[in-house]
């Protein structure tokens, strides 16, 4: 028989753009290389973290920054990268709907299961 307590919800987020023209998406991806880049101070580090190769990461990134119209990271050479104030926010308002979805589901699913 099917549960609540065998079964579980999970939902992907994506932040996009409402030109269809533009590419990519802002998901889960960015916000991970986004998370690396503020804990480490390195989009090359925060790459590292996640087995990723670097060129991938700036290419993401890129299409990112394209896709939300404004830059996330600010790039400094040698001495790495910071978030931006706009990938700051990008990010905290990210986390606060990924957070909202995941509270909604775990409370919906043994509702809606019974």
């Amino acid at each position: 028989m099917i549960s609540a307590e065998n079964i579980t919800a999970r939902a992907r987020l994506s932040l996009m753009s409402t030109d269809p023209d533009l590419p990519g998406v802002f998901g889960s991806g960015v916000v991970q290389l986004l998370e690396g880049v503020r804990d480490l101070r390195s989009l090359n580090q925060a790459a590292k973290h996640l087995g990723m190769a670097y060129s991938k990461a700036w290419r993401i990134m890129k299409e990112a920054e394209a896709h939300m119209g404004c830059a996330l990271i600010l790039r400094d050479g040698a001495r790495g990268s910071t978030l931006t104030p706009e990938g700051a926010r990008m990010l905290a308002v990210y986390q606060t709907l990924q957070a909202e979805v995941d509270a909604l589901l775990a409370r919906r699913l043994p509702e809606l299961l019974g």
